[in-house]
């Protein structure tokens, strides 16, 4: 039986095939990302990865049910996996707010699924660090994002030739069209083209822009002459204190197709243009609003970055360490009637925070051996017997080969010390 199109397994280093995923590199990216995030004083949360519809056509129409897993479950009950963690967020904020002091500054990496076509760097399900500030309508809090998406890639080992934050704002086109009259019901769609402009035939767009009463060339010369409005001046210089100048530019063309962002919206892109973007994200501020039933409203914003693409960027960019698990140390046993002692020395181990593993059953100490090395073992220890019937630990540094014996009380602390 086969897992489904679009979904992946993920294995234990060495890989068994090409076809199937490591284990080991996604907890590579989850470790990094929590990490910063933490950094960054931001505090984790999750959300059930069954929603109920309503929640994600409150926030997209109805047209968003075709991309989702949705069922009607045995309650009779509407629901959905995942697609975003974003309405979850806003879910959870509108219930208990009160209990927090604002702003907000909590992350998630959630398990995310769309039902749609597999294309290079997207699939059907996939992990997502998410970072979002809520409470705080200021610049201010769309610079501390930035500078979190920044200094997360920037964890990876990528510097500003691998990526940049392209910087823009729905704010700055909403000045476009109110001066060339297009009327406020057509700006999302109008939107829509815009996120388009640079994969979409430029006959295409012409004819597009043509329905709002714009010309190609009037959008063109905005983009391309456009100035920073004065929050995108404020999130600039806020970068530029931080010596974050060199990984964000203005760039116009960038405007989320999600029609609930409201003002300043942000891409980051690999500079080689070799991937999808890397990640995403902007300003919301009518969202918890929305959800909560206007019961509850509060600024925010967030990004997303999923793992797909920052994983295949890393092997492009050679950035991934050697993903193989480790072990601390592999106890030999070549002496069946030490087999109780060396149980008590593995523990022992293991108490110690020691990673530690060895044979379940009796095998001759060549294939011992062999294990231990395919293990990435650090260190082997066996006990031996002394002529005068005490036990001592032989302890071996398998990149020295330095051999040291040791009474069994001191291996835990020898190998703290790295010996």
């Amino acid at each position: 039986m086969e897992r489904l199109p679009g979904f992946r397994d993920f294995y234990p280093e060495p890989l068994p095939h090409s076809d199937v995923s490591s284990i080991e590199g996604r907890n590579f990216l989850f470790a990094r990302w929590r990490e910063m995030a933490r950094r960054y004083g931001f505090a984790e949360y999750d959300a059930p990865p069954l929603e109920p519809v309503e929640l994600y056509t409150t926030k997209s129409g109805q047209e968003i049910v075709n991309q989702l897993y949705c069922f009607t479950d045995k309650g009779n009950r509407e629901v959905s996996l995942r697609p975003e963690i974003t309405p979850s967020l806003a879910r959870l904020v509108a219930a208990h707010n009160r209990h927090y002091k604002k702003p907000l500054k909590w992350f998630s990496i959630p398990q995310l699924f769309r039902y749609e076509r597999q294309q290079k760097g997207r699939l059907r399900e996939h992990f997502q660090f998410n970072a979002d500030i809520i409470g705080e309508p200021t610049p201010v809090a769309e610079a501390e994002l930035i500078a979190l998406l920044i200094d997360s890639l920037r964890a990876f080992g990528l510097t500003s030739e691998d990526f940049r934050i392209r910087l823009s704002s729905r704010g700055a086109w909403q000045q476009f069209l109110a001066q060339n009259q297009v009327p406020p019901e057509h700006h999302e769609s109008f939107y829509l083209v815009i996120d388009k402009i640079e994969r979409a035939p430029r006959e295409q767009t012409e004819q597009q822009l043509k329905s709002f009463g714009l010309s190609l060339e009037s959008v063109d010369a905005f983009i391309e002459n456009g100035a920073p409005t004065p929050d995108l001046e404020q999130i600039l210089a806020n970068l530029s204190n931080r010596g974050l100048a060199d990984y964000v530019r203005l760039d116009y063309r960038v405007i989320r197709g999600l029609a609930y962002y409201t003002g300043v919206v942000f891409e980051a892109f690999d500079q080689k243009g070799n991937f999808r973007a890397i990640a995403g994200g902007g300003r919301y501020d009518n969202l918890v609003k929305l959800i909560s039933n206007n019961k509850v409203d509060l600024p925010a914003l967030g990004f997303g970055m999923g793992d797909v693409v920052l994983f295949e960027l890393l092997k492009d960019r050679g950035l991934l360490p050697p993903l193989a698990p480790g072990l601390t140390a592999y106890c030999l046993i070549e002496d069946e009637q030490l087999r109780e002692a060396s149980l008590s020395l593995i523990q022992t181990l293991r108490d110690a925070n020691v990673q530690v593993d060895y044979s379940l059953t009796p095998l001759k100490p060549d294939k011992q051996f062999k294990r231990a090395l395919e293990s990435h073992a650090e260190y082997t220890v066996k006990l031996e017997r002394n002529e005068n019937g005490t036990l001592s630990a032989r302890l071996r540094n398998l990149a020295s080969r330095e051999e040291k014996r040791l009474a069994p009380s001191e291996v835990a602390q020898a190998i703290s010390r790295r010996a």
